[in-house]
């Protein structure tokens, strides 16, 4: 929390040099975040989205095979919820595969090729989503979650 949002990209880049360019690493850090001029603050004046971008930014440009985050918009305001999920997708469409966990059904909807919906700690149900919402007659899936669950 001491660092700069640069200086704890740098620190992280270090880690994974071997993955790629660091410079390079911290740059794309910097553009996944949109932290513009704030990116020199200290990372404890950051609000929460602001820090989530960071994090999610720092996950994404050590260029991991596969990204696991768990409820990443998760206390977000709209317009962060929304940055984060369209980082997530970006993600997606260059071959990177994501688990999410969330108990936000529409983000997951909105985010997921395929799903498994989770009750008491056992799977309930999977698959995709136009197929359950099929399966279920159900406009969404948060639907076909109360459906299951009963």
């Amino acid at each position: 929390r001491n660092l700069t949002g640069r200086e704890y990209l740098e620190f992280i880049s270090e880690f994974y040099k071997k993955r790629g360019d660091s410079k390079e690493m911290v740059k794309t850090g910097i553009e996944i975040s949109k932290l513009n001029e704030r990116i020199d603050d200290k990372v404890d004046t950051y609000s929460k989205g602001m820090i989530r971008r960071l994090l999610i930014a720092r996950a994404i440009v050590t260029k991991p095979q596969l990204l696991i985050l768990d409820e990443p918009t998760s206390g977000l305001d709209v317009v962060n919820a929304k940055d984060v999920r369209e980082v997530i997708k970006a993600v997606t469409a260059e071959k990177v595969a994501v688990l999410l966990s969330s108990h936000n059904m529409l983000e997951v909807e909105f985010l997921c090729k395929r799903i498994s919906l989770i009750s008491k700690g056992h799977i309930v149900e999977n698959g995709t989503p136009s197929d359950l919402k099929i399966k279920y007659n159900a406009q969404n899936i948060e639907d076909v979650f109360m459906e299951v669950v009963k």
